[in-house]
C-alpha cells in the first residue's frame, strides 16, 4: 500500500511540475519569443533602424535616466525607513509602516492624477509654482516624482523583515567597542543587509523602467521629450508602426530578462 501511495504521489508531483512548465512556457516564454520574432520579422536592418530612430533612442535614454535618478534615492529612503522602523519604538510607528506600503494600494494612474491636481497649473500648488517660474508637470521632473512614489516601498519592504530578524545586537556591540554611527553602519549594518538592499534595488529598477500609468498622466507624452520607453511603445503602436513598436518592446523585454536574471542571482546570494 505504501509503495502504491508513493507511486501516486510521485506521479502527481510529475504532473504538477509538467503543468507548471507548460503554463510558464505559454504565459512567459511564448509571448517573449513572439515579441522578438515580430520585431525581427522585417529583417535585422529594419529592426535596428527602428531602435535607432531618434524618438525611440530618446525614450530609451529617458527611461535609463529615470532609473539612475530614482533607484539610488529609493535605496537611501529604504535604508532610512527600515532603520527607523526596526531600531526605534515610537508613537505612530505602525502608521509609518502603513504609509510606506501606501503606493502598493493605490493605482498608478490615481497617483499620477493626484500629482497633477497637486502640482499642475490648476492644482493646489500649481499657481504658486508658476508664479515662481517653476513648472513640474509635463516635464522630466514630473516623471521622476511619480516614479519615486510608485517605487518607494520596494527597498524598504525587503529590508524591514530582514533587519527585524537580525536584531540590533551586533550594532550595539560595535558601539560599545567605540565605533561611531557611520562606522557602525558601514562595517556592521551594511554588510548584513547588502544583498537584500541590492535585491530591493533590482525590483525598484524593474518597476521604474516598466511604469506606464502614472507617467502617462504627468508626462504629457511629448514626442522626443517626455516619452519613456513604455509610452513610446504605446505611441508607436497607436501610429500603426507595428515593427517600431515591437522593436522598442524587445528592448524593454531584454531589460526585463536581464533584471530577472540579476534578481534571481541576488536572491540566491541573499539566501546563503
Amino acid at each position: 500500500m505504501s509503495g502504491a501511495s508513493h507511486h501516486v504521489r510521485s506521479l502527481t508531483e510529475r504532473l504538477l511540475i509538467a503543468a507548471a512548465v507548460v503554463l510558464s512556457g505559454l504565459i512567459l516564454v511564448v509571448p517573449l519569443l513572439l515579441i522578438f520574432a515580430t520585431a525581427l520579422r522585417e529583417g535585422v536592418g529594419v529592426y535596428f533602424s527602428n531602435i535607432l530612430e531618434p524618438n525611440t533612442l530618446h525614450a530609451i535614454w529617458l527611461t535609463v535616466l529615470t532609473a539612475i535618478v530614482v533607484v539610488p534615492i529609493n535605496m537611501a529612503f529604504g535604508v532610512c525607513a527600515a532603520w527607523l522602523v526596526t531600531r526605534f519604538r515610537f508613537p505612530g510607528r505602525q502608521l509609518l509602516v502603513t504609509l510606506i506600503e501606501l503606493p502598493f494600494s493605490i493605482s498608478p494612474i490615481v497617483a499620477g492624477i493626484t500629482y497633477l491636481f497637486l502640482y499642475g497649473g490648476q492644482g493646489l500648488l500649481g499657481p504658486a509654482l508658476q508664479g515662481a517660474g517653476i513648472q513640474l508637470m509635463f516635464t522630466v521632473f514630473a516623471i521622476f516624482l511619480v516614479s519615486l512614489f510608485v517605487t518607494a516601498p520596494f527597498v524598504a519592504r525587503e529590508l524591514i523583515p530582514l533587519m527585524q530578524q537580525q536584531g540590533g545586537e551586533d550594532e550595539e556591540a560595535s558601539l560599545s567597542l567605540g565605533a561611531n554611527g557611520w562606522q557602525m553602519f558601514w562595517y556592521v549594518t551594511l554588510p548584513n543587509i547588502r544583498w537584500a538592499l541590492l535585491y530591493g534595488a533590482v525590483l525598484c529598477n524593474a518597476r521604474v523602467m516598466g511604469e506606464f500609468g502614472a507617467v502617462s498622466v504627468v508626462s504629457g507624452s511629448i514626442r522626443g521629450q517626455t516619452n519613456t520607453l513604455p509610452l513610446q511603445i504605446s505611441l508607436l503602436f497607436n501610429d500603426f508602426n507595428v515593427a517600431g513598436a515591437f522593436a522598442a518592446a524587445s528592448t524593454l523585454a531584454l531589460i526585463a530578462v536581464l533584471t530577472l536574471v540579476l534578481k534571481s542571482a541576488l536572491g540566491r546570494r541573499a539566501s546563503l
